[in-house]
């Protein structure tokens, strides 16, 4: 039995590259999101005194970046800005295993200390967490670049695969899960179960549509045509989390859906950088971590698998080649 399971996992990550730019673009758009918001906003915005508590930024208990200067706006604007800068070398893609850890305590350190956040902050923290294991073990020097292959896949290169593998597929569980909680969530709501929800949050006088855009869809929001934006919302997210258990081949049409309902959120209600993060949660949920993405080609984007490792090697004529 183990002897199975081991041959299995070998050829697994024998033939299966894992450090491709699916997950490189995810991170290009997880850290420009991070930047536009810290780039736009002052410090004032995020980091005040709270309810229980006159200093800041949030500092008890923390590792945050934000609490190695002093309280002061001045030193904090500052900070701010060379965190902009560090997400800006991050979307470049260059050396991940280095900026991988930058990445994580810059989103850890501004979900922990700042006040005024919505809940991509929050994904963003799990989701640069989780890419952890796939950058510390990317041998590439740019998150765009293809991989160079190696035979014999030593043990260690096995061992640093099957790592990076195994954390796709838990990413691919935790981004399943936040759907499925989101639809549950929904359901004790009556004005989701009745299907007049959507209205009320188009309309909110902070968080709602802005005029133009609520006096076009108001037609919709007062009849009880309502219904199809509220419960489409609800099997939308339902079948997302559905998308767990589907065969690659379909992956394609979740991902069109689902993508397109984030760039109507951005566009009709503001959420730019929060679309931005739940469009790279998607990237590495519904696109096939072992493909390569041919990216503006015919302004489009594809799916090429990557070549198998022996397909590579027979195509080339190369024995063995080491990997910088």
């Amino acid at each position: 039995m183990l002897s199975k399971l081991g041959a299995y996992a070998h050829g697994l990550a024998r033939n299966t590259d894992p450090w491709t730019n699916v997950y490189g673009l995810a991170r290009t758009l997880i850290a420009l999101a991070s930047a536009l918001t810290l780039s736009i906003n002052d410090a004032r915005v995020f980091f005040r005194p709270y309810s229980g508590s006159l200093t800041y930024p949030n500092c008890e208990g923390t590792l945050s970046l934000f609490c190695t200067v002093p309280n002061d706006y001045t030193y904090l604007n500052l900070l701010r800005w060379l965190c902009v800068i560090g997400l800006l070398v991050i979307a470049s893609g260059w050396r991940p295993r280095i900026t991988g850890i930058l990445h994580f305590w810059i989103a850890y350190s501004f979900n922990v200390s700042a006040l005024t956040l919505d809940g991509g902050e929050q994904v963003t923290t799990v989701l640069t967490f989780l890419l952890l294991p796939i950058t510390l073990t990317d041998p590439r020097k740019w998150h765009w670049q293809k991989s160079k292959p190696i035979d014999p896949l030593s043990d260690a290169w096995v061992t640093k695969r099957l790592i990076a593998i195994v954390t796709f597929h838990a990413i691919r569980f935790q981004v399943a899960i936040l759907y499925f909680h989101s639809t549950i969530a929904k359901l004790f709501e009556p004005t989701w179960l009745d299907g007049t929800a959507v209205y009320y949050y188009l309309t909110d006088p902070m968080l709602g549509l802005p005029p133009f855009f609520l006096k076009l869809v108001d037609p919709i929001l007062t009849s009880p045509a309502v219904v199809i934006p509220t419960w489409g919302t609800l099997l939308l997210q339902s079948s997302l989390f559905g998308a767990l258990f589907s065969p690659k081949k379909h992956w394609k049409f979740y991902l069109t859906a689902a993508l397109l309902l984030h760039e109507l959120i951005a566009i009709m209600l503001g959420l730019i950088s929060f679309s931005m993060i739940m469009s790279a949660a998607l990237i590495l949920y519904l696109v096939p971590f072992e493909h390569q993405l041919r990216l503006f080609k015919s302004f489009k984007f594809s799916f090429k698998q990557t070549p198998d490792l022996e397909q590579e090697l027979a195509g080339s004529g190369k024995g063995v080649s080491t990997m910088q």
